[in-house]
């Protein structure tokens, strides 16, 4: 890879290390679920204008956006706001092995002893994760590990279903989550119009980055490296994302790196590389 790309992917990855960061802070701020629509609103205003999509199409956006917007989004932004930022971030990269498992049970691929092994991994880590002081209760896990299993069945219905240009269904999905999210908020949560009125850098902040930096930005710079490299020399660079938020969160939110920590992680990470890097490809073999 040519050290302007290498570059550029870590610019990207560093963007989405930091996402998680700015959630938690965002979250501090504002209710989340009112933050996930906020969010949802700016990414469909910036994006749906400029980017139609068939009609037919519609129905899979709008299924998608249960799946993509309201599950994954919602429950991750909830789970960030009770969670430690580094924890979150490992427990989110479960979606490569739930994903792995859902294809095997609705798309009949087979598993190779590597990716076993990965799965394995992947599942004792997050053991070792839930058995230490990170997560005050089984609560955060729960719901960060069903934001992971929703983007899980996201990308089998991405895979599945129409061809769509990633900024189109970026904000089409944006805009159906709108009023599941917001619904969410006005059933759930209590004093929108204060939190609005009272937030600050951090949760005005966070709508924008969220939405602009990470969502549009990071996105459209990661699809523009996947037309120029192979998917198996992008995927290590990815597995940083994790990594990079347990570092920023000790180093911005003063969080503690335990043993849990750093073995539950490193199982879940080393879990998900087998199954996602193709080795042999990626040494050009």
């Amino acid at each position: 890879m040519p050290l302007r790309d290498l570059l550029l992917g870590l610019v990207i990855v560093t963007i989405w290390a930091l996402n998680i960061i700015v959630i938690k802070l965002g979250v501090a701020e504002l209710p989340p679920l009112l933050l996930t629509t906020l969010r949802f609103i700016l990414v469909a205003a910036l994006l749906v204008p400029f980017h139609p999509v068939a009609r037919h199409q519609l129905p899979f956006l709008l299924l998608l956006s249960v799946t993509f917007g309201t599950l994954h989004f919602a429950l991750l932004f909830i789970g960030l706001g009770q969670a430690e930022a580094g924890t979150g971030a490992l427990l989110v990269q479960m979606g490569t092995p739930f994903a792995t498992l859902l294809a095997v049970i609705f798309l009949g691929e087979r598993l190779s002893a590597k990716r076993i092994v990965g799965l394995a991994l992947s599942f004792g880590g997050v053991m070792i994760l839930a058995g230490g002081p990170s997560l005050p209760s089984p609560l955060p896990m729960a719901l960060l590990l069903l934001s992971a299993l929703g983007w899980a069945i996201s990308q089998l219905l991405i895979k599945k279903g129409p061809n769509i240009a990633p900024m189109a269904l970026a904000g089409w999905v944006a805009l159906f989550a709108i009023p599941q999210v917001g619904l969410g908020s006005w059933w759930l949560e209590k004093g929108q119009m204060e939190a609005i009125g009272q937030a600050g850098l951090f949760g005005w902040g966070a709508v924008f980055y969220t939405a602009v930096m990470s969502s549009i930005v990071a996105y459209g710079l990661w699809y523009g490296l996947l037309r120029r490299h192979a998917v198996s020399r992008l995927a290590p660079l990815s597995l940083l994302v994790p990594a990079g938020a347990v570092v920023l969160g000790i180093l911005l939110l003063g969080e503690q790196l335990n043993a849990h920590i750093a073995f539950g992680g490193a199982m879940v990470i080393a879990g998900v590389a087998l199954i996602v890097i193709r080795f042999r490809a990626l040494v050009g073999r």
